[in-house]
């Protein structure tokens, strides 16, 4: 189950959000499930060793909602530094 959601406009997602995973035993026990070292995530970890109350975020997807008020057909025309599958840095 998750407690998340998505903003559609005109047939497509501008938007998505999510409430994320606050428990610090249980990203523990994720990250165990997918054979992750905690070693690397330990800053990330340490804001949610002592308690973190439940908290959620969400992105906008600015190059989409672009798209459509400008009529293009590609997110790439509406997106300043493009990142894809063959673009992965500006």
């Amino acid at each position: 189950m998750t407690l998340s959601f998505d903003l559609l406009w005109k047939g497509l997602e501008v938007t998505t959000g999510a409430q994320r995973e606050h428990r610090y035993e249980v990203l523990l026990k994720q990250a165990a499930e997918k054979g992750m070292s905690t070693e690397p995530l330990q800053d990330y970890l340490n804001a949610f060793r002592y308690g973190c109350p439940p908290h959620g975020g969400l992105g906008m997807g600015l190059g989409r909602v672009l798209m459509v008020m400008l009529g293009l057909d590609s997110i790439c025309e509406a997106t300043f530094l493009f990142r894809g599958p063959k673009r992965l840095t500006p």
